[in-house]
């Protein structure tokens, strides 16, 4: 796993360690404009602001990602099994896969800001 992007102690932590932002502490969890959402690590179009809600979970969720742009292992972390979810691209840590979100995936993709950066279409 490469890093091809400067990360801030933040930002790496998140992305390379696995580990969490705090909750509420991200500005794109209120992120409303359309666009896309990128990996943070190495700049891949892992989300689409369309497939973006409110969750309430702190964290800024999504109901489906870009095809082929993620990858998910078990995480055994923290005594639960939960689903984590990765850039396909660098493997860098987005956050977890939960099957409470909406349609049409019933599945949220609760993903740490601090793995993404945000464009807003023109």
């Amino acid at each position: 796993m490469s890093d091809t992007r400067d990360l801030s102690p933040q930002q790496r932590a998140v992305l390379r360690d696995h580990a969490t932002e705090r909750p509420f502490t991200s500005p794109l969890n209120d992120e409303k404009r359309a666009g896309a959402f990128f990996c943070a690590g190495c700049g891949t179009h892992v989300y689409e602001s369309g497939t973006k809600y409110n969750s309430g979970s702190g964290w800024p969720s999504f109901y489906d990602a870009v095809p082929g742009a993620v990858a998910t292992t078990v995480d055994t972390s923290h005594g639960m099994t939960r689903t984590e979810v990765h850039c396909a691209t660098c493997e860098g840590h987005l956050g977890h896969i939960f099957p409470d979100g909406p349609r049409p995936t019933g599945m949220r993709h609760c993903i740490n800001g601090l793995a993404l950066t945000f464009e807003a279409k023109e």
